[in-house]
């Protein structure tokens, strides 16, 4: 296994996303072509615990699913030829669970897949865990596609 470490600067150089919808702090584990793991720590400065929920901050299901697709993204991209002329698009879901609530405090590790790549297309399956709990799970198609066509 290669083992490569990346830091939030690095990573965007492999992502478009920024603050505030950069959901990804470190790359911890990568196999190229195979797997990568990435951590997500997740803090009470989120600007979505402003209103999810008051009170009781949940991190939302669906950013958690975005977690795990940005560091699949950062899977596909660290060795794509020309990644500076393509973006990668979530296509779809399926399967997705979620087992236990994501709180301020928590990290998540974040466990990706290849299922599949194709020329333009691909599906990952992925596990997010805290304190080695899976909190969620899914499957996230994706599709890769010129800057300049979107």
């Amino acid at each position: 296994m290669d083992t490569d470490i990346l830091n939030v600067i690095e990573i965007m150089e492999f992502l478009p996303h920024r603050y505030p919808f950069l959901l990804l702090d470190r790359i911890v584990e990568y196999e190229e072509g195979k797997r990568i793991v990435g951590l997500k720590n997740v803090t009470i400065n989120e600007p979505f615990f402003q209103g999810h929920f008051p009170g009781v901050p949940v991190m939302p299901g669906v950013l958690i699913i975005e977690a795990m697709a940005q560091t699949g993204g950062v899977l596909v991209f660290k060795t794509l030829p020309e990644r500076d002329k393509k973006l990668v698009f979530l296509m779809g879901i399926e399967g997705a669970r979620f087992r236990k609530p994501v709180q301020p405090g928590d990290q998540l590790r974040l466990e990706m897949v290849v299922v599949r790549v194709k020329a333009r297309v691909g599906k990952l399956t992925g596990k997010a865990y805290v304190d080695g709990t899976l909190v969620a799970e899914a499957e996230i198609l994706f599709s890769l596609v010129e800057k300049e066509a979107v």
